[in-house]
């Protein structure tokens, strides 16, 4: 701005220079430079008519002297103008005419630079097309020039346009695309903004955890970047998303930053400001000293007038406020004890709530860590077991491998429901809103639990009400869990008696319905003293139904909360030696028809042959056990301990595929995932993980992960999920 001021007086003294010389040397100045500076400068002070004004006139200059430059930088100027008032199809015409002129010489970034200013008015005028077009056109110039940031930019507004239209997935894959950049320092402010977006999208759609990934990763980047604007801007909404999540600590610290950022940021603009008013007005209040002189003589003279009178009033004023300023001395008096008994009780209040979210969090850290560190064993245990029966045991031995892995499966079971248990508790769990059938979904739960049921002689039968619709919308998952766990409890108390699952519709309109489910037994029944603590955790009729019938007293407890989740209401009537019934309503969208979904079912072993595969494992019988699963479908596999060992031997050879541990000494497997994406997004790459409560499908999918196996794995779906990332390379190609 000062540089602009400088250059414009300089002009004006060599006008009066050239003046004293003759009209010859007058004709040598560039009178479009001077006229398009100063229409700048008056813009961005915001005096949009004198900025019209002279970019106008650079444009007459350049008609009359039919120079090329003169009339680009006028029309040009004239539509940024344009653009600030907010006037857009003006600034879409004097655009259109920059862009006319430009394409008749050689290719430059101003001619990108009008595409772009085109492609954001036609957002403003809301015609996306358009939009997208201009966008596209200024793209292929800056690429053409060699200037990829610029492109890179351009595809940042292009996901906002995209936001802007509600294509959601279509803003989301730009700004993904964007965050994957190589970091630098030409890209940290793009990147940042895309992780921003990518924060907000996650958090609109309540899926916090990954909105928290972007949203932090985002905010390191503006840090390493020094942009206060947009640590203000990420830190608010990081405190939104933590209060969302009811982690009331992290909100207020986050709030705390972006309120301390956003006064240090006015405090430095206010001073700005005042300072470019003064250099803006400093020839203007020099040409118009002698005026305020005399303005200020007789304001003297009319103020002298009421002095006295002033004075009087004073007087009266300060006595006055002297005996206010004496009864509110003593009410404050009163007013600062009655505070200070209220703050010293908000005090223990507010130390006896971080106890407890201190003793919540302990107890949800340790089960997760104990449940954790229980599946790396658990995991070898299933998989020998596993190997042993498929090598063909002597038959005195095959009992007793069958009564290992029946044990290691009720173990893993175990540890699920406490891990499921933890989830639910931290909000840590997101409902799915998917199309599914639900009749299919019942016949399949059926069939997979006729054999127990058979076990205690039992009959289990399903009836589904006609008017149930086929399609619902909801989360299939979650729905199964709730059942089997009902299902099972039925099953295991009942013998020589009959299961009945009931489905039937209660109401509905276009779009949503109601559907009631009873799950009915004729087994032992519960008390009625009990029927209200049997959905709290770890919770059974006695110590002698424990003792006789097993089971760990959580499946009821992670039925009720993930129906409550779900905005459905359980309830359960039972009678001693009568039996059970639990009834669930819940409500549903209703859906269209689907394609029936594929079975889990290998369709081609031979994909496997010859693939070389890098397993990433730190636990040597873990390495064992997965090698050995590798091997049977004869891939070639090779091992290595720690993440900087994956990232060298990714550096040095190629492979098909790598199945990375997320818990690694040294960097984790995330952290070596994404570093190994800077250099390779080719080679896919699975996670194996025993995976923990701040751990999730989608966190890990960010780091740049194709899929995601938990151990301890079941071996079809551990073959599943790698023949179908085989496949879905092979069809890439």
């Amino acid at each position: 701005m000062f540089k602009r001021l400088f250059l414009i007086l300089l002009f004006v003294c060599s006008l009066s220079v050239f003046s004293r010389n003759g009209q010859q040397s007058v004709s040598k100045v560039d009178s479009s430079f001077f006229y398009t500076e100063k229409a700048n400068y008056f813009k961005d002070n915001k005096v949009f008519d004198k900025a019209l004004e002279n970019a106008n006139k650079s444009i007459v200059f350049g008609q009359k002297t039919n120079n090329v430059d003169a009339l680009v930088s006028g029309y040009y100027c004239l539509a940024t103008v344009y653009i600030d008032l907010k006037k857009y199809d003006i600034a879409i015409e004097n655009l259109l005419r920059t862009v006319s002129i430009l394409n008749t010489v050689e290719v430059n970034s101003k001619l990108a630079l009008s595409y772009y200013n085109l492609g954001l008015c036609y957002m403003q005028k809301e015609s996306f097309s358009k939009a997208e077009s201009y966008f596209q056109k200024a793209n292929s110039v800056y690429e053409s020039i060699n200037l990829s940031n610029a492109v890179n930019m351009v595809n940042l507004q292009k996901g906002l346009m995209y936001l802007d239209k509600k294509e959601v997935s279509q803003a989301e894959k730009v700004f993904l695309q964007i965050s994957h950049l190589p970091t630098g320092k030409d890209t940290f402010k793009l990147q940042s903004e895309a992780l921003y977006q990518l924060g907000q999208i996650k958090a609109t759609e309540k899926i916090n955890n990954l909105a928290l990934n972007y949203l932090n990763r985002g905010y390191q980047l503006s840090i390493e970047n020094k942009n206060v604007n947009q640590q203000i801007k990420i830190s608010k909404k990081l405190s939104e998303v933590y209060d969302n999540m009811k982690q009331t600590n992290n909100s207020l610290a986050f709030l705390k930053i972006h309120t301390r950022l956003n006064d240090s940021l006015n405090s430095i603009s206010e001073h700005s400001d005042k300072t470019l008013v003064t250099e803006r007005f400093k020839v203007d209040d020099m040409m118009r000293s002698l005026d305020k002189l005399d303005k200020e003589k007789k304001q003297q003279e009319k103020s002298n007038k009421f002095s006295k009178l002033i004075n009087i009033l004073s007087i009266a004023l300060i006595t006055i406020l002297s005996l206010l300023s004496l009864s509110l001395y003593k009410n404050n008096i009163i007013r600062n004890k009655s505070n200070e008994l209220l703050r010293d009780k908000n005090s223990e209040l507010e130390i006896a709530k971080e106890r407890i979210e201190k003793a919540s969090k302990a107890r949800a850290e340790f089960l997760s860590t104990v449940s954790h560190e229980l599946r790396t064993p658990l995991n070898a245990i299933n998989g020998i077991s596993h190997i042993l029966l498929d090598d063909k045991p002597k038959p005195s031995q095959i009992e007793y491998l069958k009564s290992l892995k029946f044990s290691g499966n009720y173990l893993l079971t175990y540890i699920n429901e406490i891990l499921e248990i933890n989830r639910i508790e931290s909000d840590n769990i997101e409902i799915e809103n998917i199309s599914f059938n639900i009749k299919e979904l019942l016949n399949n739960i059926q069939n997979s639990l006729k054999e127990q049921a058979s076990q205690n002689n039992n009959d289990f039968n399903l009836n589904i009400d006609n008017e149930v619709p086929e399609i619902l919308i909801g989360d299939p998952t979650k729905l199964s869990q709730i059942f089997i766990n009902l299902i099972n409890n039925a099953l295991k108390f009942t013998e020589n008696g009959t299961i009945t699952v009931n489905a039937k519709l209660i109401n509905r309109d276009l779009n949503n319905c109601l559907v009631k489910f009873e799950i009915q037994d004729t087994g032992i029944g519960i008390p009625k003293d009990k029927q209200e603590s049997i959905f709290e955790s770890f919770s059974q009729g006695s110590i002698e139904i424990n003792r006789k019938y097993g089971g760990t007293g959580l499946g009821l407890t992670i039925v009720k909360r993930l129906v409550t989740l779900m905005n459905g209401k359980i309830f359960v009537n039972s009678e001693i030696g009568v039996g059970s019934t639990f009834t669930l309503n819940l409500s549903f969208k209703v859906g269209e028809k689907i394609t029936p979904s594929t079975i889990n079912n290998l369709i081609d072993e031979k994909i496997f042959i010859s693939k070389k595969i890098l397993l990433v494992e730190d636990n040597k019988i873990n390495q064992m056990i997965t090698k050995k699963f590798l091997e049977k479908k004869q891939m070639l596999c090779e091992i290595c301990e720690t993440g900087e060992d994956a990232i060298s031997k990714m550096q040095t050879n190629q492979y098909d595929l790598v199945l990375m541990d997320v818990h690694l000494p040294g960097i984790n497997g995330t952290i070596a995932t994404a570093e190994i994406r800077k250099f390779n997004i080719n080679t896919p790459i699975i996670a194996l993980t025993a995976i923990s409560l701040d751990e999730n499908r989608e966190m890990l999918l960010s780091y740049g992960m194709n899929d995601v196996i938990t151990k301890p794995f079941n071996p079809d779906n551990f073959y599943k999920v790698i023949e179908n990332t085989f496949m879905a390379e092979t069809n890439i190609v």
